[in-house]
Protein backbone atom coordinates (compact mmCIF):
# COMPACT_ATOMS: atom_id res chain seq x y z
CA UNK A 1 0.00 0.00 0.00
CA UNK A 2 1.44 3.46 -0.50
CA UNK A 3 2.74 5.46 2.37
CA UNK A 4 -0.28 7.02 4.25
CA UNK A 5 -1.04 7.38 7.94
CA UNK A 6 -3.47 4.26 9.17
CA UNK A 7 -4.90 4.83 12.57
CA UNK A 8 -5.88 1.09 14.26
CA UNK A 9 -8.25 1.55 17.08
CA UNK A 10 -6.55 -1.57 19.55
CA UNK A 11 -3.50 -2.39 17.83
CA UNK A 12 -1.61 -3.19 20.95
CA UNK A 13 -3.67 -6.56 20.74
CA UNK A 14 -3.15 -10.05 19.69
CA UNK A 15 -4.57 -8.98 15.83
CA UNK A 16 -3.15 -5.41 16.27
CA UNK A 17 0.53 -6.38 17.21
CA UNK A 18 0.74 -8.81 13.79
CA UNK A 19 -0.97 -5.93 11.57
CA UNK A 20 0.91 -3.28 12.88
CA UNK A 21 4.26 -5.19 11.82
CA UNK A 22 3.26 -5.25 8.53
CA UNK A 23 1.71 -1.46 7.94
CA UNK A 24 4.82 -0.68 9.31
CA UNK A 25 6.89 -2.79 6.49
CA UNK A 26 4.68 -1.27 3.76
CA UNK A 27 5.69 2.60 4.96
CA UNK A 28 2.97 3.42 6.46
CA UNK A 29 2.94 5.72 9.14
CA UNK A 30 0.48 3.83 12.01
CA UNK A 31 -1.52 5.97 15.09
CA UNK A 32 -2.08 3.05 17.43
CA UNK A 33 -4.94 4.43 19.25
CA UNK A 34 -5.57 3.03 22.63
CA UNK A 35 -6.80 3.17 26.09
CA UNK A 36 -3.52 3.13 27.73
CA UNK A 37 -0.46 4.43 25.13
CA UNK A 38 2.20 3.03 27.74
CA UNK A 39 1.17 -0.68 26.99
CA UNK A 40 1.41 -0.21 23.57
CA UNK A 41 5.20 1.19 23.27
CA UNK A 42 6.47 -2.61 22.43
CA UNK A 43 5.35 -1.94 19.06
CA UNK A 44 7.76 0.92 18.28
CA UNK A 45 10.63 -1.16 17.19
CA UNK A 46 8.70 -3.15 14.08
CA UNK A 47 9.32 0.36 12.31
CA UNK A 48 11.37 3.29 11.55
CA UNK A 49 11.92 5.76 14.48
CA UNK A 50 8.52 8.31 14.14
CA UNK A 51 6.85 5.69 12.06
CA UNK A 52 4.50 4.18 14.85
CA UNK A 53 2.97 6.55 17.50
CA UNK A 54 1.10 5.37 20.79
CA UNK A 55 -1.93 7.67 21.37
CA UNK A 56 -5.06 7.42 23.89
CA UNK A 57 -8.43 6.70 22.32
CA UNK A 58 -11.34 5.42 24.30
CA UNK A 59 -13.92 4.10 21.79
CA UNK A 60 -16.88 4.95 24.06
CA UNK A 61 -15.37 8.93 23.75
CA UNK A 62 -16.76 10.16 20.54
CA UNK A 63 -14.48 13.15 21.44
CA UNK A 64 -11.62 11.04 21.61
CA UNK A 65 -12.02 9.27 18.91
CA UNK A 66 -12.13 11.96 16.56
CA UNK A 67 -9.05 13.35 17.57
CA UNK A 68 -6.79 10.13 16.51
CA UNK A 69 -8.80 9.89 13.30
CA UNK A 70 -7.22 13.57 12.28
CA UNK A 71 -5.29 13.51 9.60
CA UNK A 72 -5.56 9.97 8.92
CA UNK A 73 -6.19 8.02 5.69
CA UNK A 74 -7.40 5.30 6.97
CA UNK A 75 -8.46 3.64 10.40
CA UNK A 76 -8.69 0.00 11.23
CA UNK A 77 -11.24 -0.69 14.26
CA UNK A 78 -9.83 -4.03 15.78
CA UNK A 79 -11.60 -3.65 19.40
CA UNK A 80 -13.35 -5.98 21.08
CA UNK A 81 -14.14 -7.70 24.47
CA UNK A 82 -15.03 -11.24 25.32
CA UNK A 83 -16.32 -10.46 28.74
CA UNK A 84 -18.24 -7.46 30.01
CA UNK A 85 -16.71 -5.05 33.04
CA UNK A 86 -18.21 -2.73 34.86
CA UNK A 87 -17.54 -0.38 32.15
CA UNK A 88 -16.93 -2.37 29.43
CA UNK A 89 -20.01 -3.33 28.10
CA UNK A 90 -20.88 -5.17 24.77
CA UNK A 91 -23.50 -2.73 23.32
CA UNK A 92 -21.03 0.53 24.46
CA UNK A 93 -17.70 -1.65 22.93
CA UNK A 94 -18.60 -3.07 19.74
CA UNK A 95 -21.97 -0.57 18.48
CA UNK A 96 -21.19 2.72 20.36
CA UNK A 97 -17.75 2.36 20.00
CA UNK A 98 -18.05 1.33 16.26
CA UNK A 99 -20.63 3.78 15.26
CA UNK A 100 -18.02 6.71 16.62
CA UNK A 101 -14.92 5.33 14.62
CA UNK A 102 -17.26 5.41 11.49
CA UNK A 103 -18.98 8.76 12.27
CA UNK A 104 -15.94 10.02 12.88
CA UNK A 105 -14.44 8.85 9.73
CA UNK A 106 -16.42 10.39 7.57
CA UNK A 107 -16.30 13.44 9.53
CA UNK A 108 -12.41 13.79 9.60
CA UNK A 109 -12.46 12.67 5.80
CA UNK A 110 -10.70 9.58 6.61
CA UNK A 111 -10.77 7.11 2.96
CA UNK A 112 -10.81 3.69 3.55
CA UNK A 113 -12.18 1.89 6.90
CA UNK A 114 -11.92 -1.57 7.75
CA UNK A 115 -13.57 -2.87 10.62
CA UNK A 116 -13.05 -6.40 12.58
CA UNK A 117 -15.99 -8.21 13.65
CA UNK A 118 -16.85 -11.89 14.59
CA UNK A 119 -18.27 -14.76 12.32
CA UNK A 120 -20.97 -15.46 15.10
CA UNK A 121 -22.40 -12.02 14.64
CA UNK A 122 -26.32 -11.94 14.40
CA UNK A 123 -28.75 -10.13 15.01
CA UNK A 124 -31.21 -13.45 16.86
CA UNK A 125 -27.79 -15.02 18.67
CA UNK A 126 -28.52 -16.23 22.49
CA UNK A 127 -25.41 -14.28 22.73
CA UNK A 128 -25.45 -10.56 23.89
CA UNK A 129 -21.46 -10.62 22.27
CA UNK A 130 -22.61 -11.99 18.74
CA UNK A 131 -25.93 -9.78 18.68
CA UNK A 132 -23.61 -6.60 19.71
CA UNK A 133 -21.29 -7.62 16.70
CA UNK A 134 -24.05 -7.31 15.00
CA UNK A 135 -25.33 -4.20 15.91
CA UNK A 136 -21.81 -3.15 15.16
CA UNK A 137 -21.62 -4.12 11.81
CA UNK A 138 -25.00 -2.10 11.31
CA UNK A 139 -23.74 1.12 12.83
CA UNK A 140 -20.61 0.81 10.51
CA UNK A 141 -22.70 0.43 7.31
CA UNK A 142 -24.86 2.65 7.84
CA UNK A 143 -22.10 5.93 8.73
CA UNK A 144 -19.62 4.37 6.41
CA UNK A 145 -20.98 2.41 3.13
CA UNK A 146 -17.82 1.89 1.95
CA UNK A 147 -16.32 -0.05 4.80
CA UNK A 148 -15.05 -3.19 4.82
CA UNK A 149 -16.11 -5.68 7.06
CA UNK A 150 -14.12 -8.82 8.07
CA UNK A 151 -15.50 -11.57 10.25
CA UNK A 152 -13.05 -14.32 11.60
CA UNK A 153 -13.73 -17.73 13.40
CA UNK A 154 -11.72 -18.41 16.09
CA UNK A 155 -8.00 -16.69 15.58
CA UNK A 156 -5.20 -18.55 16.25
CA UNK A 157 -1.00 -17.85 17.03
CA UNK A 158 1.55 -17.47 19.43
CA UNK A 159 -0.20 -14.81 21.80
CA UNK A 160 -4.16 -16.26 21.12
CA UNK A 161 -6.64 -16.46 24.12
CA UNK A 162 -8.11 -20.26 23.14
CA UNK A 163 -5.50 -22.95 22.30
CA UNK A 164 -2.89 -21.31 24.54
CA UNK A 165 -5.82 -21.37 27.53
CA UNK A 166 -6.68 -25.22 26.74
CA UNK A 167 -2.85 -26.09 26.49
CA UNK A 168 -1.79 -24.27 29.49
CA UNK A 169 -5.33 -26.02 31.01
CA UNK A 170 -3.67 -29.70 30.45
CA UNK A 171 -0.49 -29.09 31.71
CA UNK A 172 -2.10 -28.54 35.20
CA UNK A 173 -5.80 -30.40 34.66
CA UNK A 174 -6.47 -34.80 34.14
CA UNK A 175 -9.74 -33.79 31.70
CA UNK A 176 -10.47 -31.10 29.21
CA UNK A 177 -14.04 -30.05 28.69
CA UNK A 178 -15.68 -30.85 25.19
CA UNK A 179 -18.24 -27.92 24.79
CA UNK A 180 -21.22 -28.53 22.48
CA UNK A 181 -22.23 -32.34 22.90
CA UNK A 182 -25.54 -33.61 22.88
CA UNK A 183 -27.04 -35.69 25.66
CA UNK A 184 -24.94 -39.17 25.98
CA UNK A 185 -27.23 -41.64 23.91
CA UNK A 186 -26.99 -45.41 23.04
CA UNK A 187 -25.97 -45.61 18.97
CA UNK A 188 -25.61 -49.32 18.04
CA UNK A 189 -25.79 -50.89 21.06
CA UNK A 190 -22.22 -48.44 22.37
CA UNK A 191 -23.29 -45.05 24.69
CA UNK A 192 -22.36 -42.06 22.55
CA UNK A 193 -21.21 -38.82 24.44
CA UNK A 194 -19.63 -37.29 22.01
CA UNK A 195 -21.79 -36.95 18.83
CA UNK A 196 -20.46 -35.11 16.44
CA UNK A 197 -17.54 -33.87 18.49
CA UNK A 198 -19.39 -30.72 20.37
CA UNK A 199 -19.26 -27.13 18.49
CA UNK A 200 -17.40 -26.45 14.84
CA UNK A 201 -14.78 -24.59 14.17
CA UNK A 202 -12.69 -22.97 11.55
CA UNK A 203 -9.30 -21.50 12.76
CA UNK A 204 -7.75 -18.91 11.13
CA UNK A 205 -4.36 -17.89 11.34
CA UNK A 206 -3.87 -14.39 12.73
CA UNK A 207 -1.40 -13.36 9.94
CA UNK A 208 -3.85 -14.60 7.52
CA UNK A 209 -6.25 -12.26 9.13
CA UNK A 210 -3.70 -9.26 9.08
CA UNK A 211 -3.37 -10.03 5.76
CA UNK A 212 -7.10 -9.47 4.93
CA UNK A 213 -7.04 -6.50 6.80
CA UNK A 214 -3.89 -5.36 4.45
CA UNK A 215 -5.38 -6.16 1.09
CA UNK A 216 -8.95 -3.96 2.62
CA UNK A 217 -6.75 -1.08 2.96
CA UNK A 218 -5.46 -1.80 -0.53
CA UNK A 219 -8.04 -2.60 -3.17
CA UNK A 220 -10.43 -0.70 -4.22
CA UNK A 221 -12.64 -3.85 -5.46
CA UNK A 222 -13.30 -4.49 -1.42
CA UNK A 223 -15.28 -1.52 -0.15
CA UNK A 224 -18.29 -2.01 1.10
CA UNK A 225 -17.61 -5.97 1.34
CA UNK A 226 -18.07 -8.36 4.09
CA UNK A 227 -16.14 -11.20 4.48
CA UNK A 228 -15.98 -14.38 6.33
CA UNK A 229 -12.41 -15.62 7.69
CA UNK A 230 -11.92 -19.53 8.06
CA UNK A 231 -8.72 -21.46 7.97
CA UNK A 232 -8.96 -24.66 5.41
CA UNK A 233 -10.20 -27.11 7.80
CA UNK A 234 -13.26 -27.41 9.88
CA UNK A 235 -12.26 -29.38 13.32
CA UNK A 236 -14.88 -30.39 15.95
CA UNK A 237 -14.48 -29.06 19.71
CA UNK A 238 -12.83 -32.34 20.52
CA UNK A 239 -10.90 -32.47 17.28
CA UNK A 240 -9.14 -29.30 18.32
CA UNK A 241 -8.43 -30.50 22.00
CA UNK A 242 -7.12 -33.77 20.35
CA UNK A 243 -4.70 -31.64 18.33
CA UNK A 244 -3.29 -29.60 21.29
CA UNK A 245 -3.14 -32.77 22.92
CA UNK A 246 -1.11 -34.33 20.35
CA UNK A 247 1.17 -31.10 20.48
CA UNK A 248 2.01 -31.05 23.89
CA UNK A 249 2.30 -34.23 24.73
CA UNK A 250 -0.23 -34.22 26.80
CA UNK A 251 -2.62 -37.06 28.41
CA UNK A 252 -5.73 -35.21 29.49
CA UNK A 253 -8.65 -37.10 29.48
CA UNK A 254 -11.64 -35.77 27.28
CA UNK A 255 -15.33 -35.51 28.63
CA UNK A 256 -18.35 -33.49 27.42
CA UNK A 257 -19.09 -30.30 28.99
CA UNK A 258 -22.95 -30.35 29.62
CA UNK A 259 -24.45 -26.62 28.81
CA UNK A 260 -26.34 -26.73 32.20
CA UNK A 261 -23.07 -27.46 34.18
CA UNK A 262 -20.76 -25.21 32.28
CA UNK A 263 -23.13 -22.88 32.44
CA UNK A 264 -23.09 -23.45 36.65
CA UNK A 265 -19.36 -22.62 36.34
CA UNK A 266 -18.91 -20.05 34.33
CA UNK A 267 -22.09 -18.16 37.09
CA UNK A 268 -19.27 -18.61 39.65
CA UNK A 269 -16.21 -17.94 37.42
CA UNK A 270 -17.74 -14.06 36.19
CA UNK A 271 -17.08 -13.45 39.97
CA UNK A 272 -13.58 -13.12 38.78
CA UNK A 273 -11.61 -9.99 36.94
CA UNK A 274 -11.11 -11.83 34.40
CA UNK A 275 -13.55 -14.61 34.01
CA UNK A 276 -12.02 -17.72 31.96
CA UNK A 277 -15.59 -18.70 31.10
CA UNK A 278 -18.88 -16.98 31.34
CA UNK A 279 -22.77 -17.81 30.50
CA UNK A 280 -22.43 -15.51 27.33
CA UNK A 281 -19.78 -17.56 25.95
CA UNK A 282 -21.48 -20.74 26.94
CA UNK A 283 -24.45 -19.60 24.68
CA UNK A 284 -22.13 -18.84 21.83
CA UNK A 285 -21.07 -22.50 21.85
CA UNK A 286 -24.63 -23.33 21.04
CA UNK A 287 -23.53 -22.83 17.47
CA UNK A 288 -20.68 -23.74 14.81
CA UNK A 289 -18.71 -21.09 14.09
CA UNK A 290 -17.74 -21.77 10.49
CA UNK A 291 -17.65 -19.59 7.22
CA UNK A 292 -21.26 -19.68 5.49
CA UNK A 293 -19.90 -20.27 2.02
CA UNK A 294 -21.97 -17.01 0.62
CA UNK A 295 -19.95 -14.54 1.30
CA UNK A 296 -16.39 -13.73 0.05
CA UNK A 297 -13.83 -15.48 1.98
CA UNK A 298 -9.60 -15.32 2.57
CA UNK A 299 -9.50 -17.03 -1.43
CA UNK A 300 -11.65 -14.49 -2.39
CA UNK A 301 -8.81 -11.78 -1.39
CA UNK A 302 -6.10 -13.51 -3.19
CA UNK A 303 -4.75 -15.36 0.23
CA UNK A 304 -4.15 -18.95 0.79
CA UNK A 305 -5.56 -20.09 4.40
CA UNK A 306 -2.88 -21.46 6.73
CA UNK A 307 -4.09 -24.92 8.44
CA UNK A 308 -3.85 -25.05 12.32
CA UNK A 309 -1.44 -27.93 12.56
CA UNK A 310 1.53 -26.26 10.69
CA UNK A 311 1.78 -23.25 13.06
CA UNK A 312 0.64 -24.74 16.08
CA UNK A 313 3.89 -27.01 16.42
CA UNK A 314 5.56 -23.67 16.27
CA UNK A 315 4.21 -22.27 19.45
CA UNK A 316 2.92 -24.95 21.84
CA UNK A 317 6.22 -26.85 22.50
CA UNK A 318 6.59 -24.84 25.14
CA UNK A 319 3.69 -26.72 26.67
CA UNK A 320 5.65 -29.61 26.64
CA UNK A 321 6.34 -31.58 29.75
CA UNK A 322 10.39 -30.43 30.34
CA UNK A 323 9.92 -27.54 28.03
CA UNK A 324 9.74 -26.84 24.77
CA UNK A 325 13.30 -28.80 24.29
CA UNK A 326 11.93 -31.81 25.39
CA UNK A 327 10.48 -34.40 22.98
CA UNK A 328 6.88 -34.15 21.91
CA UNK A 329 6.21 -37.80 23.55
CA UNK A 330 3.25 -37.96 25.38
CA UNK A 331 3.84 -38.74 29.34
Amino acid sequence: MATKLVTVFGGSGFIGRHLVGRLAASGAQIRVAVRHPDAATFLKPMGDVGQITPVQANVRQADSVRAALDGADAVVNLVGILSESRLQRFDAVHRDGAAHIAQSAIQTGVKRLVHLSSLGASTDSTSHYARSKWSGEVAVSEAFPKASILRPSVVFGPEDDFVNRFAALARISPVLPVFGCPFPRFVGGRLDIFGEGGTKFQPVYVGDVAAAVMTCLGERRTQGQVYELGGPHVYSFKQLMELILRETGRRSLLVPMPSWLAKLQAYFLEFLPNPPLTRDQIAQLRRDNTVSGTLGTLKTLGISPTAADVILPTYLDRFRRGGRFSSAQPA
